[in-house]
């Protein structure tokens, strides 16, 4: 089963070709390591919430933008062997070395944590438009909430989408300045949900969501209670800057 290191952060609009150029090279290595596809997308359409919203998760600040990333691996064991080693690697490579490529934006304010998938439906792609999400789900209500996604699938599919990815919280620390449970406000008794969904291009995936508004689907069945707190959850639109696969490597520029 494959397994996923999911990320968000905030970084200096200004900073954009060189984060790209940044997060290229460490993953690069990542996919030397074993990675089978690295993905960083830039904010486009990152709306802020009443209750949570991207821009909270990270403190991001009025001259930043709000990334959201994340690493495939061929499994849990694979991934672990990798992060087992950060710290021996980053005395070795130096892509990995901070003093030698050093972040282009605050890592204490990066948030990240390793889900494994318990829906992947579609087809990968090495250009699409994401839509990304984090969801706080009762961890006694996850069947509840993968069957929910799992029904999602045909009607995102008959609007175009490419790929619907959710991924159940695994391995996600509790961090000093920002974290994956604080940007939802988890309770003690939920896990946490990284999701993201590829569409060809933003113009489809905004068709899409006005469309959607109208379609029966998206209303749950009468006295059903949804499995997640809406208020609570996490969205925005992502367009990719830097795609590295196993078939297909690559980088967009900050035009």
């Amino acid at each position: 089963m494959p397994y996923i290191d999911g990320f968000v952060l905030a970084v200096p609009t200004a900073n954009k070709q060189t984060f790209i150029d940044h997060a290229s090279t460490t993953g690069g290595a990542m996919m030397e390591y074993g990675a089978t596809r690295v993905v960083e997308c830039w904010g486009a359409d990152v709306p802020k919430g009443k209750t949570t919203d991207f821009q909270g998760a990270v403190a991001a600040r009025h001259d930043e933008t709000v990334v959201f990333s994340w690493i495939e691996w061929p499994g849990k064991a694979a991934r672990d062997k990798v992060m087992g080693r950060m710290q021996e690697l980053s005395q070795t490579d130096a892509r990995l070395d901070p003093a030698q490529n050093p972040m282009p934006f605050d890592g204490k304010r990066l948030i990240y944590g390793g889900f494994e998938p318990i829906v992947e439906r579609g087809e990968e792609t090495s250009d699409s438009y994401v839509q990304g999400f984090i969801v706080p789900v009762p961890m006694a209500r996850r069947e509840d909430y993968r069957k929910l996604a799992e029904e999602a699938w045909a009607m995102f599919r008959d609007y175009g989408a490419l790929r619907l990815v959710e991924a159940w919280g695994d391995d996600v620390p509790n961090g000093k300045v920002t974290d994956f449970r604080r940007a939802v406000k988890a309770e003690p008794d939920e896990a946490i949900v990284f999701a993201f969904i590829e569409w060809p291009s933003r113009a489809v995936c905004d068709a899409a969501a006005e469309r959607m508004k109208q379609d029966e689907r998206m209303q749950p069945p009468e006295g059903a209670q949804m499995p997640f707190d809406m208020q609570r959850l996490v969205f925005g639109g992502f367009a990719r800057v830097v795609s590295l696969d196993t078939g297909q490597r690559g980088a967009r520029s900050a035009a």
